[in-house]
């Protein structure tokens, strides 16, 4: 029982080992592509270490990469412009066609961004 966790502790190690002098190249290499590179080393070295294997390995040395936050800015609020006050917070709407909301949604396209504007009854939503 003893042999095999330290067959188990020397293959994380070095696994790890092949995983960082790939790191050192290329910091932010995902783990399915850090596995296709050392794949030949692996073999080479008579490791048994499948994609699967490989990630829990870098889970248990907390090397997994995690991904960066995409966030893109549509809307400042914190301008010098007048800003409206909500005319209509509070008013009970009792029929179709008394309150018009609007939105703009910002869509990303291969082009850029495309705004699709949109005009609702705020009673009937359509």
């Amino acid at each position: 029982m003893l042999k095999q966790e330290l067959i188990l502790i020397d293959r994380r190690k070095a696994i790890k080992q092949l995983v960082d002098t790939q790191r050192k190249q290329l910091p932010r290499l995902g783990g399915k592509k850090t596995y296709h590179i050392i794949k030949p080393f692996i073999d080479q070295a008579e490791l048994k270490v499948g994609r699967d294997k490989l990630f829990s390995i870098l889970r248990f040395y907390d090397m997994l990469i995690k991904p960066r936050r995409r966030y893109i800015q549509t809307t400042m609020s914190k301008h010098w412009l007048r800003k409206y006050p909500n005319i209509v917070k509070g008013l009970i709407i009792h029929r179709p066609e008394q309150v018009w909301v609007s939105d703009i949604t910002y869509i990303k396209t291969d082009e850029g961004n495309c705004y699709l504007n949109m005009v609702t009854d705020a009673y009937s939503r359509k």
